[in-house]
């Protein structure tokens, strides 16, 4: 009879060499094969009609009924799994999080789900390849997490550019006809009453919402139906989810029928206008709509988050949302199934929800509040939920505390921070580390000084964690205090690690102060690599007291204090240097309301500072704010810093090069 894991699945049975990611995810699928998706929703407490099959390796989860039926049970404990700042390969922060989750549930028996943000396209055809996970710590089937899952992202797509046409559209409208010709066609034309969007924006003019369209005078009739953008407000952009740099800046509107009579002139004798303007693309995962599925927490809160979002700003400086454009309501409509997690499951057949997915660089780098809501409460309060916070922590666990745990209200017991030798010795002065070129020599050979140089860079990402939290001390000592949060390094181990570099880096870390530091094998031997792991983290989590948990700013500061907050406590930086838009920007948003929203600042993940070439942590240097963007309905400001891009480019190699299939199977190759 087959060995069994802790929960009486067939045990993983690791090959040497290991595999390709898709070798190994397609080995699993064929044999010992997948488990039922319906009997990996009955194993964490789901319902039948709780759970909506799509195809045979994932489903929906519903979230409303499951939610409520669960409402008085206890939450489990909750860790976020982050990472030093990468090299360009990136450290194993996603195999770490669905290591440990397997660590957690197939071998210690513990009941456990991994939260996981959904890949984006870009990366996967780009330059990192897909987001499963690695070797045996992945998400199966490897090739359907990795393109389409069930749409979600696609659905942003199309929301996004919705609300895009939207904009263009009322504009050229608003450009070529009186303020009664636009009324009588909003409003007057159907021969209905005003719906419930139009009282909405009825409201916000301070009209009587109970009027009916005929009763409104010339003055209210010019209100409602005139946004009057002022287009050099406007900052939203068509989306895509594809690396593609030629889009980043574009002109729209050249047609032949883009042309419009303007406004208030004589057919004949003013010649017709071309009605076009510059904008661009960014990449669908740094979309708004994006960040607020991630931090909606049910249907009616994505409805009013969705309709909230401030697309531009009228000539008079008044806020124009997506529901002023009417446009609100048909976002959710195609968003209400994205707003379901989905789930999957490891190759160790553990539990894993799919939900969202913003990168961390130019977004909140976090999966979904409801993924997280419902797992916590699926496990019980002996169980575990590992959700992954994107990049390095100086920017994706900083947004999971300040921003994600803000609007969610869920406290954190422990943070697990991912280091590897061969980033540390990059931080320590190695030389660069390239996507696509040999590692140098000094990456694969033992250099305990360069690790033990390197390791500034995880000291100070330990002391960030550290710091959400009353002030205690950073001990080197092994007697812990009971900390708001815990820090429990992973030593993501990689084959040309020696014994001695990592166990520099574990007494480095034990000096900064981490609870624990413990090398992780869990690429190449699966959950059983990362058992000294999970022990660790459940240890933590019994030595944390949560309710000490502080965010590192009031909301309530001018908006400039709080970029300053961060840009020193986190980044290190000496002061913070805003443009003259930045600044123009920062005034209207206090003066819209918007100033005691959460920053969400878009820089470089390869490096505390924004250079993305200077490592280990830089001291001396200043953050740059070239603009600030508002992602109102998501509930947060994002300052735009360096010379981060909202669309990636593509490399001269892309991944895409490998990537083919099988036609005579219909397996898909070359995907990493």
């Amino acid at each position: 009879m087959a060995e069994t894991n802790a929960m009486g699945h067939p045990k993983l049975q690791p090959k040497f060499p290991v595999p390709s990611d898709i070798q190994v995810s397609q080995d699993i699928v064929a044999s010992p094969g997948l488990l039922p998706i319906a009997d990996v929703a009955k194993e964490i407490g789901l319902k039948d009609d709780e759970v909506i099959p799509w195809g045979i390796a994932k489903a929906k989860v519903e979230l409303k009924s499951t939610l409520n039926r669960l409402a008085s049970s206890p939450d489990g404990n909750y860790i976020v799994c982050t990472g030093i700042n990468p090299t360009p390969l990136g450290e194993g922060k996603s195999t770490t999080t669905i290591g440990l989750a397997q660590a957690l549930g197939a071998i210690l028996g513990k009941k456990c789900v991994a939260c996981i943000r959904q890949p984006s396209q870009g990366p996967t055809f780009g330059i990192k390849g897909g987001a499963a996970g690695g070797g045996y710590a992945q998400v199966v089937p490897m090739e359907e997490f990795n393109l389409h899952l069930t749409g979600d992202i696609h659905a942003i797509t199309a929301a996004n550019n919705l609300l895009a046409a939207a904009i263009d559209t009322r504009m050229f409208h608003e450009d070529s006809q009186s303020d009664e010709a636009l009324y009588k066609r909003l409003c007057l034309a159907t021969n209905k009453p005003f719906n419930a969007i139009m009282k909405k924006r009825l409201v916000k003019l301070g009209i009587d919402p109970s009027k009916s369209p005929e009763d409104l005078t010339a003055d209210e009739r010019s209100k409602f139906a005139r946004l009057d953008f002022d287009k050099s407000t406007i900052t939203w952009q068509r989306v895509l989810d594809t690396c593609d740099r030629h889009l980043r800046r574009i002109t729209v509107g050249m047609g032949k029928n883009e042309t419009i009579q303007p406004r208030g002139t004589v057919k004949g004798e003013t010649p017709r206008e071309q009605h076009n303007r510059e904008t661009g693309f960014d990449i669908t995962v740094a979309s708004e709509i994006m960040a607020v599925l991630a931090l909606a927490k049910d249907l009616p809160d994505l409805r009013e988050k969705l309709g909230n979002m401030v697309v531009g700003y009228s000539k008079s400086g008044q806020p124009i949302t997506a529901d002023d454009l009417g446009c609100g309501g048909a976002l959710t409509v195609l968003m209400k199934d994205a707003l379901l997690p989905t789930l999957m499951q490891t190759v160790e057949r553990t539990p894993v929800l799919v939900h969202a997915g913003p990168f961390a660089n130019i977004a909140i780098g976090n999966s979904s509040i409801v993924a997280d809501r419902l797992a916590l409460k699926l496990v019980g309060e002996d169980g575990f939920v590992v959700t992954e916070a994107g990049f390095g922590a100086d920017i994706g666990m900083e947004k999971f505390f300040n921003i994600k745990c803000r609007e969610s209200g869920l406290k954190p017991k422990c943070a697990v921070i991912v280091a590897t030798v061969r980033a540390l010795k990059m931080h320590g002065g190695g030389p660069p580390v390239s996507a696509g070129k040999p590692l140098a020599v000094e990456y694969i050979q033992e250099d305990i000084p360069l690790v033990t140089a390197g390791c500034c860079n995880l000291a100070k990402h330990i002391e960030n964690a550290k710091k959400f939290g009353a002030e205690f001390p950073i001990c080197s000592s092994r007697i812990h205090k009971t900390l708001p949060v815990q820090v429990v390094v992973a030593i993501n181990q990689f084959k040309t690690d020696t014994d001695a570099e990592m166990q520099a880096i574990r007494q480095a870390s034990l000096d900064a102060g981490a609870f624990d530091a413990v090398v992780s094998n869990h690429w190449a031997e699966g959950g059983k690599g990362a058992e000294k792991l999970a022990e660790a983290v459940v240890k933590a989590c019994k030595a944390t007291n949560s309710k000490e948990f502080k965010f590192l700013y009031d909301l309530n500061l001018p908006i400039r204090e709080k970029v300053e907050i961060i840009s020193k406590e986190i980044y290190g930086a000496d002061g913070v240097d805003f443009s003259e838009l930045a600044e123009q920007q920062m005034t209207q948003y206090e003066a819209s309301g918007f100033g005691s929203l959460p920053i969400c600042i878009a820089k470089t993940q390869y490096s505390f500072s924004c250079d993305a070439s200077a490592k280990g942590v830089p001291t001396g240097f200043r953050i740059f704010v070239r603009e600030i963007r508002s992602c109102c309905g998501g509930g947060f400001l994002y300052p735009i810093c360096g010379d981060i891009m909202t669309i990636p480019g593509l490399p001269t190699r892309p991944g895409f090069y490998d990537v083919d299939i099988d036609t005579e199977t219909g397996q898909v190759i070359g995907l990493f």
